[in-house]
C-alpha cells in the first residue's frame, strides 16, 4: 500500500500516522491533522504531520470513517 502524497492531505483531515516510537510495532495512531510538516510532495515512508493532540507522525493512510 502506498501512502497518500501531500497534495492528498489537508489540515483537519482525519488520517493515521505511524509514530517513530511506533515503527517497529507497526501500531497507527488516528488524529486530525493540525499542521504538516514535510515540505516535499512525496516521501517515500509518509508525509509528516502534527496532528491535533499535539502527536507527531508519518501519514499512512487516509481515515475514510
Amino acid at each position: 500500500m502506498s501512502v497518500p502524497s501531500r497534495s492528498k492531505i489537508k489540515i483537519g483531515s482525519k488520517v493515521m500516522i505511524i509514530q517513530k516510537q511506533d515503527q517497529a510495532s507497526g501500531e497507527l495512531t488516528q488524529g486530525k491533522v493540525e499542521r504538516l510538516l514535510t515540505k516535499s510532495p512525496n516521501h517515500p515512508h509518509g508525509i509528516k504531520v502534527r496532528l491535533d493532540t499535539g502527536e507527531v507522525g508519518r501519514v499512512q493512510s487516509l481515515d475514510e470513517t
